[in-house]
Formats: C-alpha cells, sequence, structure tokens
C-alpha cells in the first residue's frame, strides 16, 4: 500500500503548536494594502487558531490522524 501523502498547499499554510492545536495566518494580508488602514494591516499580521469545526479536515490534509 502506498504512503498517504500531505497535502502540499496545506503544509505551506498551517503549522503546529506545542499543544497540538494548528496555527494559521490571516488572509488579505499579501498585496493591495494602500486602501487598507494601519489598523487592519496591524489586525491581520496576526496568527489565529483554526476552528474546532475545520480541525478534523486540516489534520487530514497535514496526515494527522
Amino acid at each position: 500500500m502506498p504512503k498517504v501523502k500531505t497535502n502540499s498547499g496545506a503544509k505551506k499554510r498551517f503549522t503546529l503548536t506545542g499543544t497540538g492545536k494548528i496555527k494559521r495566518k490571516h488572509a488579505f494580508h499579501s498585496h493591495i494594502l494602500t486602501k487598507k488602514t494601519k489598523k487592519q494591516k496591524r489586525n491581520l499580521c496576526h496568527t489565529g487558531l483554526i476552528a474546532t469545526v475545520d480541525q478534523n479536515q486540516v489534520r487530514e490534509l497535514l496526515c494527522l490522524r
């Protein structure tokens, strides 16, 4: 039986914390930043945790299950 491959798009976007939670970055912070306010850009630069509803799906993509 072949090895299960990790989704390469997911491994670039998500990282695991020490306690096993999955970290993510905010969208809309890569380009067209001139029309966004300082406050918007500042709040987008922080990382967050993925929703509990999406955890199983992301874990499957990262082959953590």
